[in-house]
């Protein structure tokens, strides 16, 4: 029975502070006696005069002394909080492992992911003018459909430069960056680079470490990278030497400048060249100067600093459009400027609007870093408050002896900031030890920010912010009680646990948890699936032992009869083939088609690929009609083969012998169809193929193709092919692809996406599994002398292993179908983006939930298995 309410706030309003606590107690064990002798209506009465009794100011007894209690973050104190702080992880070492180890994993997830998001966030902003550069791209309509593109005309740059220069700082016509051969003397060097005009390197705030921003304006200059300079030169001064571009091109060395960062676009960037150079070194470049409609360059802008992009995308819109021919009018193009800020994260379009890119993983990682760190908080502050609630009796003695509340704030907060203090150290060094892996797989360069003081400021802050939340709970309730009612023992100070809802938050927070890690388990099978989807789509072609050499120089061409001869002579290939773009990629798309039964507002474009006779023998493409090409046939120079998609494009049903007109001026061509294949994967794996003639010519081809001799070791063949090479073209680097690499290179972006996921969904059940063993110790540890007494009336272990785990298992449940469409929505529209894409199917959500459930149990049952084969005789000799 509790005494009358009002009299006891009159009683705690005008008793003495320093005999409040004395006069209570006594007070209430006399209720408790006037209760059982006289009932109690008599009691209320009694206890309602004595309190009026006490309010006298006479009942006021001064303490005849008083001791000053010391300041609570005095440095005695502070202390005295530690070492109390460090006993108390000590003695409970399994509760302190799974705190500190839980919540260092996850502070050392969201620092990588952190880590991760500046990395993106921060792509190319080592150029000083990142927010006033952009490229020069443009949009036209084809059959109803917008499309997007980079690729621009020759003359634009001359007429962004004369019309609208007032809007510009600097302009740009560049080269597509590619591979290329650096000869100095007698050594030979293969690496990447492109040709800029003059403005490019203050364009992109290059930092020159030797020569000048100035030195492409003469018109036979090489900019290197420092990595290149030194790789060429040594440690000689590389101003002034002559190299060759290609065995072609004689060059000097002008400047060198500061290799750039790994999150650059322009990181594999190894030189420049002058533009002006290479608009001369090649006949078609030279036609190309007055054509608008082949957009096969790209141009770079940094705009004024008093204009902004909107302004001069409106002015430059029809900056194409008005030059163009009448019959090239239809396509409607319309020129805008990419902002360099969006070129890596912004950089899908569709039907003429940006629809974003990597900005959507940025996001979704973010989210999981957040969900992640969330998880190992939630267990730090469930089992904080769930430990905390067994020291009731250490409040109750700790008040009795004199400790005021702000000690006890003081000394709850103290532990708290202590385990996170720890776990953040360790989470320091578990990043440093998984970074160099992680790099591995994000296919990054990062390091920790230990001199950036943002990384020092959010990492202190957030553990600072966790060890106030998870301390708050002990820190403000526990230390409200009463001493009396916390030494009283079960009758009082115990009453809040068997409140209904007292572990309704917790049950909240491990349902969260596991939403979590339920939603990653199904997001990680979809990814996966989505991967192998795609790689098991029919390509149209063999890609085993398919090697693919570019031909960077004069000395390859003209040389394919003697190659071919040689190499099948080594017996290192069975066939070899010459081709206009590599096996996996497409280099050119053209249009300006005709034929029998078109429709005249059909834009019929093309992917066209020039091969030699052996491209079929040599890559292997499955024939569903006709024939291949072959050197039988002197009329196959006026032949095509077509792959489906163009036999569906063009709308014909009887595709052999249909003659195709390409141009329509004095150099229009007729080709006959002789055959056609089965569609081949060139482009992304993700898209549909797209329409494309092969073409029979042996001069405008670009790569070398070799079906290896299976009989042999590829490394066996290789050294031959190598050896022959170097035979027949001395002047060039042995350089070599294989197809099957760089189709697998076309997966690389959703498989670390993939591997990602999967590492942060395995920590995520980690993480959540060790909060789940916590709690299923302490609720045993509660329950102890619950199950002791269940055993002794006959309870097996298979029903006390399912009482314990129960409550756990529809948690986990309830979890399921929270997680489920979540999952759904997201991934559904994650898919949407992919034209080729796998399904959703029920037993990937089924086959989630029952792994869950599987984990949930591992984890519980020790806990509740162990407890269950307890002697119960341990567990009730103190009663």
């Amino acid at each position: 029975m509790t005494p009358p309410r009002w009299a006891t706030r009159l009683l705690e309003a005008f008793a003495h502070p320093d005999s409040r606590e004395e006069v209570q107690g006594d007070l209430l064990e006399l209720y408790a006696y006037w209760v059982e002798t006289v009932g109690e209506r008599k009691a209320r009465w009694r206890y309602w005069l004595n309190v009026l009794k006490l309010m006298r100011p006479l009942a006021r007894r001064k303490p005849a002394t008083h001791y000053s209690t010391p300041f609570f973050l005095s440095p005695v104190m502070i202390r005295n909080y530690l070492k109390v702080a460090f006993r108390n992880l000590v003695k409970n070492k399994v509760y302190s492992f799974i705190n500190i180890g839980g919540l260092a994993v996850g502070m050392a997830v969201a620092m990588l992911i952190g880590l991760w998001l500046y990395d993106e966030l921060s792509f190319n902003q080592y150029h000083k003018n990142y927010d006033r550069v952009a490229q020069v791209m443009q949009q036209q309509t084809s059959n109803g459909k917008i499309y997007t593109q980079s690729a621009i005309p020759f003359p634009l740059g001359n007429e962004l430069r004369t019309k609208y220069g007032g809007e510009f700082k600097y302009l740009s016509m560049a080269s597509w960056e590619g591979e290329h051969i650096l000869t100095y003397g007698d050594r030979k060097f293969s690496k990447s680079g492109c040709y800029m005009e003059p403005d490019a390197p203050r364009m992109f705030s290059l930092t020159m470490l030797r020569g000048s921003e100035e030195g492409l304006k003469e018109p036979n200059s090489i900019l290197l990278s420092e990595s290149v300079a030194k790789a060429v030169f040594g440690e000689a001064d590389p101003l002034n030497k002559l190299m060759k571009i290609d065995n072609k091109l004689d060059v000097k060395v002008t400047g060198v400048y500061e290799d750039l960062p790994y999150n650059t676009t322009f990181r594999d960037l190894a030189f420049i060249a002058p533009w002006d150079l290479y608009a001369t070194s090649e006949s078609w470049i030279k036609r190309a100067r007055d054509e608008w409609g082949n957009n096969s360059f790209q141009l770079f802008a940094q705009i004024n600093d008093q204009t902004h992009y909107d302004t001069v995308n409106k002015r430059i819109l029809r900056a194409r459009y008005n030059n163009v021919d009448e019959s090239e009018k239809k396509f409607n193009a319309g020129i805008f400027l990419h902002p360099m800020r969006d070129w890596h994260l912004r950089s899908n379009w569709e039907e003429g609007v940006q629809t974003g890119g990597l900005i959507e993983y940025v996001w979704l990682f973010g989210i999981v870093g957040v969900f992640v760190l969330l998880l190992a908080c939630i267990n730090f502050m469930n089992l904080s408050t769930a430990r905390s609630e067994k020291r009731a009796k250490e409040i109750g003695i700790r008040k009795a002896i004199g400790s005021v509340r702000s000690q006890l704030i003081s000394q709850f907060l103290s532990e708290s900031l202590l385990v996170v203090a720890v776990a953040f150290v360790l989470a320091l060094l578990l990043v440093q030890l998984s970074l160099p892996w992680f790099n591995e797989v994000a296919n990054k360069r990062m390091e920790v920010l230990w001199t950036h003081p943002v990384f020092w400021l959010l990492g202190l802050g957030f553990s600072l912010l966790t060890g106030l939340i998870a301390g708050s709970y002990p820190a403000l309730y526990l230390s409200s009680f009463e001493p009396i009612k916390a030494l009283k023992g079960n009758r009082y100070a115990s009453r809040f646990q068997t409140i209904r809802f007292v572990s309704i938050p917790r049950k909240v927070l491990v349902v969260l948890q596991f939403t979590v890690s339920v939603s990653l388990i199904i997001g990680t099978i979809i990814v996966y699936r989505q991967i192998q989807f795609s790689k098991n789509r029919p390509i149209g072609y063999s890609r085993d032992g398919l090697m693919m050499i570019q031909m960077k120089s004069p000395e390859f061409y003209g040389k394919f009869e003697l190659l071919r001869s040689e190499l099948k002579r080594s017996g290192a290939i069975v066939e070899m083939a010459e081709s206009s773009s590599p096996v996996t990629s497409v280099w050119s798309n053209n249009g300006g088609f005709e034929w029998a039964g078109k429709d005249p507002s059909l834009d019929a474009d093309f992917s066209t690929i020039w091969v030699t006779h052996e491209f079929g023998k040599t890559v292997g493409w499955q024939f569903k009609e006709g024939r291949d090409f072959s050197r039988d046939f002197s009329t196959d120079s006026s032949s095509l083969v077509v792959n489906e998609a163009a036999v569906k494009f063009m709308g014909i049903k009887d595709p052999i012998g249909t003659v195709v007109r390409w141009g329509t001026d004095s150099r229009a061509r007729s080709f006959k169809i002789v055959g056609v294949i089965k569609d081949m994967i060139m482009d992304s794996p993700y898209d549909p193929v797209k329409q494309t003639f092969y073409l029979l010519n042996y001069e405008n081809v670009n790569w070398i193709d070799l079906k290896l001799n299976p009989a042999k070791s590829a490394s066996e063949s290789v050294a031959k092919i190598e050896a022959v090479f170097k035979r027949v073209i001395p002047s060039a680097p042995f350089d070599y692809k294989f197809a099957d690499e760089e189709f697998a290179a076309k997966f690389a972006a959703e498989e670390r996406i993939g591997t990602l996921a999967s590492g942060f969904a395995v920590l995520a059940i980690f993480i959540s599994c060790l909060g789940m063993f916590g709690l299923a110790s302490f609720v045993v540890e509660q329950r102890t002398k619950e199950i002791g007494v269940r055993k002794v009336l006959g309870a097996s272990v298979l029903n006390l292993w399912g009482l314990l785990s129960k409550d756990f298992v529809f948690l986990v449940l309830i979890a399921f179908g929270i997680a489920t469409p979540i999952a759904y929505y997201f991934l559904h529209g994650w898919l949407q983006k992919y034209e080729y894409r796998t399904e959703i199917s029920w037993w990937i959500f089924a086959a989630s939930g029952v792994g869950a459930l599987t984990i949930t149990l591992l984890t519980v049952s020790f806990q509740s298995i162990k407890a269950a084969l307890m002697n119960p005789v341990r567990s009730l000799r103190t009663e």
